[in-house]
């Protein structure tokens, strides 16, 4: 490229300017630059050279970003601005975009500055081009025509009516306009409902203020698409005051607009991640001690009825079910990934039938039918859950006046012809589900959108744009994949295809009783108290002793005491006072044969390896199940068995 750039740097650094330097260079700039760092010397410098952009630091000891903005502002000079920080939050960057820069850097992330000031010098030699298209409109109505039919801006010319005289051709793209829509004052109704108001106020302020009006808003074109502009519109007067009407331009700004939410939703997504983390974690302790509850009561209570069995039961299955959902939290904030088994689809669908038949309006019909011979798959039963319930959501936001939802599956064997006619089908056995509707069916040409990140066509609040790329993204992790087809009016229909396993047999449950213990000594740590009761009536009906502890101190402290009774220590690894790590790591140091059980209530990949790497025996994810308890102990209380068994 080797393009010459004028580069005007206010940074108080040198080192930091010699970065950006380096960066620009390596991106094909024959750089030529002058560093200021007070507000005297930067206007020596706009008063003496020509720059084609300015990159500034935020604060420095004379003054700041914002300061030197005011500067360039009050010499009218329309240059790029851009802001590279070593940290500038969030807050802080949204005003200073509103007060004029162009966008912000990081210090610490050069590798979008090269493309940040290509686009701005894009845009700015845009703007030349919009302003050189205003002071043509000067020249005569004929030489104003000629200019604004290429123009890659939209323009137009009102009358002091407020009626549209002229309209380009870009003008009726963006618009989704035609000629004769756009002139006269019928092109007001262009604007958003919900910008209309505000934009018309603008305009008329215009007039009675004689001054031009910069704005960002919506426009809602024929065939529904709602564009974003941002438009210039500036008053004209004769030589004796007299209004003669208004002449605009209007920047398509959709995609920045995109790209901003985007970046946003990005950002509250990772403050999502975090969230999400620390109430798994309380989640998962809350479960435990229910879980656990729900397998001592048949042990405390041996002559329940069938009724109670049954109940007992159904508590059991949704605590499961809760636990489950939580890794689909994680799985969403974190990526971490559900454990596949063997599932029976329709097992799902008949749950989801239940679940819509109670909560989708009665002007919702429901047509459910599902084969005995259905073959199994390996899948994440939870992660499909929330396929197959996202799907049959959208099909009943599609139908607002009532309609059918169908429910159906089919075992498929898909043969080589077959594959080379679908680009994402693979030979093999296939389950397929269908969800079907009868309502107002998708747009042709969005169609092929609904599966990127964000995009959503319901209104704002009702739909963040994640459904379905959510949907695609746990199919393709089956090995899977979606078919949709969609007429206007008539419906849509998403086909999801899943692998087949190799044989239809269920796997067989053994329910073998867990081993008794031996009046080993196990010592529970867990600053929930919930947790530490459930556990220790757990392990003392399986004939174990126990003593607590709340924390790690307290922990240290117990096992100093009698860590030649104590057997197992099983210790939670996020607790108050203490870190667990460092709780381990000391127990160690008192018995470096010490075995040791961790548990938590928040896992990770990452997590599970640096516990492992600290010695420990085994793990347990909460909530946990006294048969996964129980059948770790008897290894880890016999010396000759306390290799790990994770």
């Amino acid at each position: 490229m080797n393009s010459s750039l004028r580069v005007l740097i206010v940074e108080d650094c040198e080192d930091d300017m010699l970065l950006i330097l380096r960066e620009l260079r390596r991106g094909g700039y024959d750089v030529h630059h002058v560093r200021v760092e007070t507000p005297n010397t930067l206007q020596d410098a706009l008063e003496q050279h020509a720059w084609d952009i300015v990159i500034s630091d935020y604060t420095m000891p004379a003054f700041n970003a914002l300061d030197a903005l005011k500067i360039l502002q009050s010499k009218r000079l329309d240059l790029p601005f851009l802001i590279v920080s070593g940290t500038i939050g969030e807050e802080t960057a949204v005003a200073a975009m509103k007060a004029g820069a162009q966008d912000y850097l990081l210090k610490g992330n050069l590798a979008r500055l090269v493309p940040a000031v290509e686009r701005e010098l894009r845009e700015s030699e845009e703007r030349q081009k919009r302003h050189s298209a205003e002071q043509a409109l000067a020249i005569s109505e004929d030489r104003f025509k000629t200019l604004c039919a290429s123009a890659p801006l939209g323009i137009f010319h009102c009358d002091a009516r407020g009626k549209n005289v002229y309209v380009n051709p870009r003008w009726q793209e963006i618009s989704g306009l035609s000629i004769e829509e756009s002139l006269g004052d019928v092109w007001l109704q262009a604007i958003h409902p919900d910008d209309r108001d505000s934009a018309i106020e603008s305009w008329q302020r215009t007039v009675s203020q004689r001054e031009s009006w910069v704005s960002e808003h919506r426009l809602l074109t024929p065939q529904g698409e709602v564009r974003w502009v941002r438009t210039l519109v500036s008053p004209m007067y004769s030589t004796q005051g007299q209004f003669l009407g208004h002449v605009g331009t209007a920047e398509d700004i959709t995609e920045k607009k995109q790209l901003e939410a985007q970046f946003l939703r990005a950002q509250r997504l990772e403050s999502l991640g975090t969230m999400a983390s620390g109430i798994a974690h309380d989640l998962n302790n809350v479960l435990t001690p229910i879980l656990g509850i729900v397998e001592l009561l048949p042990l405390k209570v041996p002559d329940m009825d069938e009724q109670t069995q049954q109940l007992i039961e159904i508590l059991g299955t949704n605590t499961h079910r809760g636990a489950d959902l939580v890794k689909q939290i994680l799985s969403f904030t974190r990526g971490v990934e559900g454990k596949p088994t063997n599932t029976q689809v329709s097992h799902l669908l008949w749950e989801i039938h239940k679940i819509i038949r109670q909560t989708f309006p009665k002007t919702i019909e429901v047509s459910t039918e599902l084969p005995q011979d259905l073959w199994q798959i390996a899948a994440d039963a939870t992660a499909l859950h929330q396929v197959f319930m996202n799907l049959c959501v959208n099909a009943r936001d599609a139908m607002p006046n009532g309609g059918t939802l169908y429910i159906t599956a089919e075992n498929l064997e898909i043969d080589e012809h077959y594959a080379r006619m679908h680009l994402d089908a693979q030979v093999g056995s296939y389950v397929v589900v269908t969800i079907a509707d009868t309502g107002t069916g998708i747009p042709p040409k969005i169609l092929d959108r609904i599966f990127d990140p964000f995009f959503t066509t319901k209104e704002i609040g009702k739909g963040t744009g994640l459904g379905l790329s959510t949907v695609l993204g746990i199919v393709k992790s089956h090995r899977g994949s979606i078919d949709v087809h969609s007429e206007l009016g008539k419906g849509t229909q998403f086909k999801v295809y899943l692998p087949a396993t190799e044989t239809a047999e269920e796997e067989a449950v053994v329910n073998t009783e867990p081993p008794l213990g031996r009046g080993e000594l196990i010592l529970v740590v867990d600053d929930e108290v919930a947790v530490q009761e459930i556990t220790q009536a757990t392990l003392e009906a399986y004939c174990y002793k126990v003593v607590t502890a709340n924390n790690g101190i307290e922990a240290i402290a117990l096992y100093a005491e009698r860590k030649d009774e104590i057997s197992v220590v099983l210790i939670d690894l996020m607790m108050p006072e203490l870190d667990s790590i460092t709780a381990i790591r000391t127990l160690r140091k008192l018995n470096p044969q010490v075995q040791i059980i961790a548990m938590s209530g928040l896992v990770t990949h990452e997590s599970v390896a640096k516990t492992m790497r600290e010695g420990i025996q085994a793990f347990l994810a909460k909530p946990f199940t006294a048969p996964e308890l129980l059948n770790l102990l008897p290894q880890l209380c016999d010396p000759k068995k306390s290799s790990s068994v994770q």
